[in-house]
């Protein structure tokens, strides 16, 4: 079982290289460390060096997390791809647990696992909200993307099958992608924590200022699909009224009613 890991970075020296290092700490090894530097212009190409030949570079103009994602996958010499985010990290046995998991139950093509919240250096408790949930999930990934990128271990076939990252989305890509494959497959939780994210105070897409604007986008285009069974429907359309109502309130509250009028006119298009 062979895997490719993928770490897109931009302008995260320090980070990404903290991120290289938990990958080659692995107990299991990787195949392949493939990094994309998404038009860095920091020090990230010298951090990055030190590695030499055991991960390989690709360097391209800013093109975004996502299409750096996808520059990986078409580069990836590997059946298995995992995803490593350069300002998360993974824990020793990390790709060791799922390996097995999959090994397990190879009916599965991605395997996700539970995760640690780091923020200023100091463990915090997710909420209830965030619980991790194993199976048919596609009913828990609605309100919010309960699986983190670098938590996933994906079977290249799958990419092949439903798509790559969505790169029109600047946040959320990920989001977008659980809905497309948890609607058409089901997802096998590894529940240990076996990667830890952190928050700080670098830019990260999470702290994007509107980010159930870029949700409401990727609702659109699930329903769009004609992949979703009358319940999925029936449950994403609820979703969809429910971010677009709040989501107008707080662009009338700030002045941006071009935005409200939007999400209103997508509410009253998705009405039965």
């Amino acid at each position: 079982m062979q895997v490719s890991v993928i770490i897109p970075t931009y302008n995260r020296a320090a980070l990404v290289r903290q991120a290289v290092e938990s990958v080659l700490l692995q107990k299991e090894p990787a195949d392949e460390i493939i990094v994309v530097d998404d038009g860095s212009t920091d020090d990230t190409r010298l951090q990055l060096q030190q590695f030499g030949e055991r991960i390989n570079i690709i360097h391209q103009p800013n093109s975004g997390v996502s299409a750096a994602r996808n520059t990986g996958i078409r580069h990836a010499r590997c059946e298995w791809l995992a995803f490593l985010d350069s300002d998360d990290l993974w824990k020793p046995k990390k790709l060791m647990m799922q390996k097995r998991a999959l090994l397990s139950s190879p009916e599965y093509k991605i395997c996700y696992t539970d995760e640690e919240w780091q923020k200023n250096n100091k463990r915090v408790n997710p909420k209830k909200v965030h619980q991790k949930h194993g199976g048919w999930i596609y009913n828990y990934c609605l309100p919010r993307c309960i699986i983190s990128p670098s938590s996933v271990l994906v079977h290249h076939s799958v990419f092949e099958q439903f798509g790559l990252f969505d790169e029109t989305l600047p946040a959320c890509e990920d989001y977008d992608l659980w809905l497309r494959l948890s609607c058409r497959l089901p997802v096998l939780l590894a529940p240990q924590k076996l990667i830890v994210k952190r928050d700080g105070p670098w830019d990260q897409l999470s702290h994007q200022h509107s980010l159930d604007k870029h949700r409401i986008r990727a609702l659109v285009k699930i329903l769009q699909t004609g992949s979703l069974n009358e319940a999925m429907q029936e449950a994403t359309r609820k979703t969809l009224l429910e971010k677009c109502r709040i989501y107008a309130m707080g662009a009338e509250k700030h002045g941006r009613t071009d935005e409200a009028q939007w999400a209103q006119e997508i509410a009253m298009e998705n009405r039965k």
